[in-house]
């Protein structure tokens, strides 16, 4: 579904190809009540920040929860219709609102039918080089894969 796939840039009609690479709840990261989602788009970093309060609602209005496919999905879905509706390219981070959390949630497992339906993560490739699997997060000076 949306954890790996190719929209069209409505400026440029060039196509982005965004890949997940990772979720982090953002409270140990940059000090923020929200989860960050990470997908790489033609090979650039991009984080779709999601705030915590969406599982919060989500659980009060009808009792289901927010999980990480599910999370990893609806920002997926929200990176693509934001490409598609001409998105500012030069950004590497978007922020959601708690409404566009549950909107693209609730569309999200309309389209899988179930959330048994979506897609396991990680998607895991057992001849990945370490470097491949590491992430710099904003400001960071080097990572562990640069070392290695």
């Amino acid at each position: 579904m949306y954890e790996d796939f190719v929209a069209t840039d409505r400026w440029t009609g060039e196509p982005q190809h965004c890949v997940w690479k990772g979720t982090v709840v953002a409270i140990a990261t940059r000090h923020a009540d929200a989860t960050d989602i990470r997908f790489a788009v033609n090979g650039r970093p991009l984080w779709i920040a999601m705030p915590n309060q969406a599982w919060v609602e989500q659980k009060q209005r009808n009792g289901k929860v927010i999980t990480d496919y599910l999370a990893a999905q609806a920002a997926g879905r929200y990176l693509k219709q934001s490409i598609e509706n001409g998105y500012d390219n030069g950004r590497e981070f978007y922020t959601m609102t708690v409404d566009e959390v549950l909107e693209h949630a609730a569309a999200v497992v309309k389209e899988a039918g179930r959330t048994d339906f979506l897609p396991a993560l990680p998607v895991v490739n057992s001849d990945a080089h370490p470097a491949e699997l590491d992430f710099e997060l904003p400001g960071e000076p080097h990572t562990v894969a640069s070392e290695i």
